[in-house]
């Protein structure tokens, strides 16, 4: 399966005898599927298809959906208001009668307000279903044509999050092979340290000093930390490589990248290590910014 990012835009036009229409598709980020539809007046029998069709081929996002249709003038035909024209007549000719005045023309009771009326023709069921038909058809092209940028903006991103997971791995080797890691560093740091504090005081007992300089050396091993973050790295590159809706499970595996990272930097007994661990956290940032652009 194909990685998508859930940014995309496309548009389809459409024309059918006297109805010309244009559709406009618009997705960004989103935790789930928020379709937003906007459709004119009198294509609301449209909306069930327009969400299923939309539904089978996106999976995550907010995505602004809008329909926009204009018909030619000759879809319509001009009419004349039977009530509208008596009322104007019967109130001319009580005007006409108490001012003896000549009778307005033809022209001049048609030009009033209401007396003609521009009514639309409307299609019998067979062209309605054959208008709406067509008009799914288009919608679907828009569609495809979304879906297919927002696979081309996918790749990239999964493109970019590998150079990221790279870049982790590189890091958490280093931090792996740090002089600060090795036995006999650890060891002569703390002989280092047990010799200042036998020299600060006498009381000190150096036999316990040396389990607690033991203890302490335990528990600021990073070996399970490390080993966390090459399992972490290798499920990431997988999600990767099986494309599809991954997104949500990305984002949950940068949440353990980070909370690993920020283990390492409080164990931490050296500063290049610190150093090591704050890279670290700063391209596991990278990454979720990335991820949270997938579907």
């Amino acid at each position: 399966m194909t990685l998508r990012s859930m940014t995309g835009f496309a548009r389809s036009d459409g024309e059918k005898e006297d109805c010309i229409w244009h559709w406009e598709l618009r997705s960004v980020n989103g935790r789930s599927l928020d379709i937003r539809l906007r459709l004119p007046q009198g294509f609301e029998a449209i909306e069930k298809e327009v969400r299923a069709l939309a539904a089978r081929y996106l999976r995550r996002g907010n995505c602004q959906i809008s329909l926009n249709v204009n018909r030619s003038s000759a879809s319509g035909e001009i009419r004349v208001n039977e009530a509208v024209l008596k009322q104007v007549i019967a109130a001319m000719g009580k005007i006409s009668a108490a001012m003896t005045t000549a009778p307005p023309s033809a022209e001049a009771v048609l030009a009033l307000k209401g007396v003609l009326e521009y009514a639309e023709i409307e299609p019998d069921e067979n062209a309605l279903k054959a208008r709406n038909s067509a008009i799914l058809i288009s919608f679907e092209e828009a569609l495809k044509n979304l879906d297919q940028m927002r696979a081309v903006e996918g790749r990239n991103l999964g493109g970019v999050i590998s150079s990221q997971l790279d870049e982790i791995e590189n890091l958490t080797r280093m931090a792996e092979k740090s002089p600060a890691r090795q036995a006999d560093v650890i060891r002569a740091r703390l002989k280092d340290q047990v010799a200042r504090l036998t020299q600060i005081s006498s009381e000190f007992d150096e036999s316990r000093l040396h389990q607690e300089a033991a203890l302490l050396a335990a528990k600021a091993d990073i070996r399970e930390e490390l080993d966390r973050l090459f399992a972490h790295v290798a499920a990431a590159r997988t999600l990767l490589q099986a494309g599809g809706p991954v997104g949500r499970k990305l984002d949950f595996l940068t949440q353990e990248f980070n909370r690993e990272a920020n283990t390492l930097c409080s164990k931490s007994n050296d500063a290049d290590l610190t150093g090591t661990g704050l890279k670290m956290k700063a391209v596991i940032d990278q990454v979720r910014e990335q991820v949270q652009n997938l579907e």
